[in-house]
């Protein structure tokens, strides 16, 4: 966050709320109640009806950003688009599945960043709640599996391209240590941009197998002289028919956990 936002967020909310402050989420909540009239410091109904809704809308970006979301639903739609059965299995089923094997392959992450963070917050009593600590304790997990997940994938230059935009001089400030240097400002551009690599990288070898049997019949309809019957007719069933006999879905997910979980996401 840039000091002339935080600048204009502290003159929004004149309750006590300073730049350290508003550079975490919770304490952001804290002051913007604390600057509702009639709320004296604490969120009421009303106003934290709004503040869920607001956490609502922000939880679809949060999930797709910040987790392996990304790489599963990129990975699950192209492999789709390989097989040629175009709109099956739906968009929301892609959607779904992915969804789900986000949770099963950052439990462990979900699960530190709740009793390291907003547990303790959530469980003391409200005047002694720390939000910054409550913060750091949340980020701290999530912050190592991205940069595990960086690092396994090899990709510690999408960081430093980030670096370097936000103002980072290696002749200055020596070598980039990812694990400490990065903001989270700068370290989930690099993160997603690590994330759609690995993706396309893992969607080329799936599309490998079936570009070969395309290929495959598109040869042996030439041959024949069946040059007016579209190969994706023919090619389409033997498709299907080798990614059930290989049981894909189960290779895909499995490989899709085993390639996080490798990096320490699981």
């Amino acid at each position: 966050m840039s000091m002339a936002a935080v600048s204009i967020l502290a003159q929004a909310f004149p309750g006590g709320a300073g730049a350290d402050e508003l550079a975490n989420p919770i304490g952001f909540v804290e002051s913007a109640a604390a600057a509702v009239p009639g709320v004296e410091g604490g969120t009421s109904g009303p106003i934290s009806i709004v503040l869920l809704l607001t956490l609502l809308t922000v939880a679809p970006s949060i999930l797709i950003l910040c987790t392996s979301f990304t790489r599963f639903v990129v990975v699950l739609g192209l492999l789709r688009q390989a097989i040629g059965t175009q709109g099956l299995p739906p968009s929301q089923v892609i959607v779904g599945l992915s969804v789900l094997l986000t949770f099963v392959a950052m439990g462990p992450t979900l699960e530190a960043m709740w009793d390291g963070g907003l547990k303790p917050y959530l469980d003391a009593p409200a005047a002694e709640r720390d939000s910054m600590a409550a913060w750091e304790g949340v980020k701290a997990p999530l912050r190592s599996f991205m940069v595990g997940q960086i690092r396994h994938a090899g990709n510690e230059s999408s960081v430093r391209m980030m670096m370097e935009f936000g103002g980072w001089d290696p002749e200055i400030d020596g070598d980039l240590d990812i694990e400490v240097d990065p903001g989270m400002l700068e370290l989930v551009p690099a993160y997603v941009l690590s994330e759609l690599k690995v993706a396309f990288l893992i969607a080329f070898r799936i599309y490998l197998p079936f570009l070969v049997i395309d290929m495959v019949v598109s040869s042996l309809l030439i041959s024949m002289g069946m040059m007016m019957l579209p190969p994706v007719f023919v090619s389409l069933p033997f498709k299907l028919l080798l990614f059930v006999i290989a049981d894909g879905w189960m290779l895909v997910a499995g490989s899709l956990l085993h390639g996080v979980a490798a990096a320490g996401g699981g």
